[in-house]
């Protein structure tokens, strides 16, 4: 099996964590902000959600943990660090999320 690598594993999550109130990916909406590979056993994903208070922020978060393990079984962790800093903002999306979204 191959080694993760930052962009593979953001294929996996783009591909399969979705916020189930907005139905875009939580990678082209900008919650994540980084995916550290380190030496091929530990992913470590720092990230963030709409609001602190964002209803479904535990089930985003575990869709992550849940999809990066089933995707690389082999790895002996996967963490996920949920930042406040920086406060997501809809400029963090892709330019393919805010057209689906109908910001311009």
């Amino acid at each position: 099996m191959a080694l993760p690598t930052e962009e593979t594993v953001r294929e996996v999550i783009r591909k399969n964590v979705f916020d189930p109130e907005i139905g875009l990916n939580v990678v082209d909406l900008g919650l994540i902000y980084d995916v550290q590979v380190a030496e091929g056993k530990t992913v470590d994903i720092k990230m963030t959600l709409t609001s602190p208070g964002c209803p479904v922020g535990p089930q985003i978060i575990a869709g992550v943990q849940n999809y990066v393990h089933q995707a690389y079984p082999d790895l002996d962790e996967i963490n996920v660090h949920v930042v406040w800093t920086p406060m997501w903002d809809p400029g963090m999306m892709t330019q393919e999320a805010k057209d689906q979204l109908g910001f311009f």
